[in-house]
């Protein structure tokens, strides 16, 4: 069509094979809109369309995604508020003939409504490298691993005792996020069969993160959340923003990374001499993890 229908903080640019929507920045438009930046959505990920009222004066109008097309809403599993649901567009109530015009051009474009779920995903996932602070520790993702650093502030004996973690994409068979906005939130990478079960508490697996208030925000863990399942999925590394360097191939040699702050390993290796004196890293496991912290100087 071509045509572009502008609503509060997005629009919908419709083409002929797909919607591009474009979010506002601005300080009321949500922050994962901001983060998202624009996303087309291929006609064949959208499952149906529909056109309801809305609150105050407004009418929505709503893409339905076709499920297993889009990484986002899959890792979201529904736990995403309204307002914050990128397939919505809300507009003024005035315009609700057009919108309904829209609504029915776009729905004679669609696919069979009987299309099923999607075997493999139709959206693009968030580009990487991607990062946040969650509560006990700092996850990263390069595109072929994700990484976990622990804080000595809030990572939990088990944490300590196994250390910074970093799993390959190869090595997972899924991701479970759940909000940082429901109590006990936490981003969990669900590992393929080691041999040994997953702790059931976020808080005790060294394969997850917590999130608390103000840490792991939306904006940040799901799109991250997105693209490490995206990867998972697919069999292969994430999608590299253009110009971004791929990481090394398997075998290759890999440069140290920059040294750490001795003030940080100070805080981790106190840290670890509390958990110590406590009982509960016995003396090896000191002695091993003292020896690695140190390393890092």
């Amino acid at each position: 069509m071509g045509d572009v229908l502008a609503g509060f903080q997005a629009a919908w640019e419709f083409e002929s094979d797909s919607v591009l929507i474009r979010f506002e920045r601005g300080i009321r438009t949500p922050k994962l809109f901001q983060a998202l930046g624009e996303r087309r959505i291929p006609l064949e990920a959208i499952a149906a369309v529909t056109l309801t009222p809305g609150k105050r004066g407004t009418v929505v109008l709503r893409a339905v995604p076709r499920p297993g097309a889009d990484p986002l809403m899959e890792a979201a599993a529904g736990q995403l508020k309204d307002a914050c649901d990128p397939y919505r567009l809300v507009l003024p109530a005035e315009r609700e003939t057009l919108a309904e015009y829209y609504a029915d051009e776009l729905r004679a474009m669609l696919p069979s409504e009987d299309a099923g779920p999607a075997e493999r995903y139709l959206v693009q996932p968030p580009e990487t490298p991607l990062q946040f602070k969650a509560y006990d520790g700092k996850a990263s993702f390069d595109g072929k691993s994700v990484a976990f650093r622990w804080f000595w502030t809030g990572a939990s004996s088990a944490k300590w005792k196994a250390g910074d973690q970093a799993f390959a994409v190869s090595d997972l068979c899924g991701v479970e996020w759940r909000s940082p906005e429901v109590f006990e939130g936490y981003l969990r990478l669900l590992r393929r069969d080691t041999g040994v079960a997953q702790p059931a508490q976020a808080d005790q697996d060294p394969a997850a993160v917590v999130f608390g208030l103000g840490y792991g925000p939306v904006h940040e863990s799901l799109p991250f959340a997105a693209a490490v399942l995206a990867a998972v999925r697919s069999g292969g590394p994430a999608v590299l923003p253009e110009g971004a360097a791929a990481g090394p191939s398997p075998g290759a040699a890999v440069a140290p990374g920059p040294r750490r702050d001795p003030a940080d390993i100070a805080d981790r290796i106190r840290h670890l001499g509390d958990l110590h004196e406590a009982g509960l890293v016995t003396d090896d496991e000191f002695s091993v993890k003292k020896a690695e912290l140190l390393s890092e100087l």
